[in-house]
């Protein structure tokens, strides 16, 4: 099997009206980039979650799993959550697309960026990282947390995105006002 190699950008994802911005960036680089659903629905927050969205631990928040892939290969699981207060009535809770994708849907939601912070680590994999994205299990992830804060201070997004330690690498790319 061939190695996946990428470098990718967080920029494309935080912008309204992006659609597959997954998808564009590969093509933008001859590759194909499709992503699977794995699930979604409400759970319990749990303790670094919680936190980062301001809620209590065990609160109750929308959980979207995707399974993101490049040229058919798992590249990187990435887990999104959303307070279930509003999300859970919205596409978000559930398992298919979402027509023009979630940052169009929770932009016309009235949910747009002010604040974006990532935090980046490695880690040893857990047991379903190791199984989802195919690794050897001496194999280390790379982890990227990213939590989106509204204009106004409220956090409304925390992802966490998961990838094989050996497929590239991150590029940021911020406008400073």
């Amino acid at each position: 099997m061939t190695e996946a190699q990428w470098s990718g950008s967080s920029t494309p994802y935080l912008g309204s009206g992006q659609g597959d911005a997954w998808g564009k960036e590969a093509a933008d680089q001859g590759r194909t980039g499709s992503q699977r659903i794995l699930k979604a629905g409400p759970v319990a927050a749990y303790e670094a979650i919680a936190q980062r969205l301001g809620l209590p631990e065990g609160s109750p928040v929308v959980e979207r799993q995707r399974l993101i892939l490049l040229d058919g290969q798992p590249v990187e699981l990435a887990i999104s959550y959303w307070p279930a207060n509003w999300a859970a009535e919205t596409a978000l809770a559930q398992p298919g697309r979402i027509r023009g994708g979630a940052v169009s849907l929770l932009a016309e939601l009235g949910y747009t960026p002010g604040r974006v912070d990532e935090d980046v680590s490695t880690r040893p994999p857990t047991r379903e990282e190791i199984q989802t994205l195919g690794l050897a299990a001496e194999e280390w992830i790379l982890s990227m947390t990213r939590t989106i804060t509204a204009p106004d201070g409220r956090p409304y997004e925390v992802s966490v995105m998961v990838s094989p330690g050996r497929i590239g690498r991150l590029h940021y790319s911020m406008k400073v006002d």
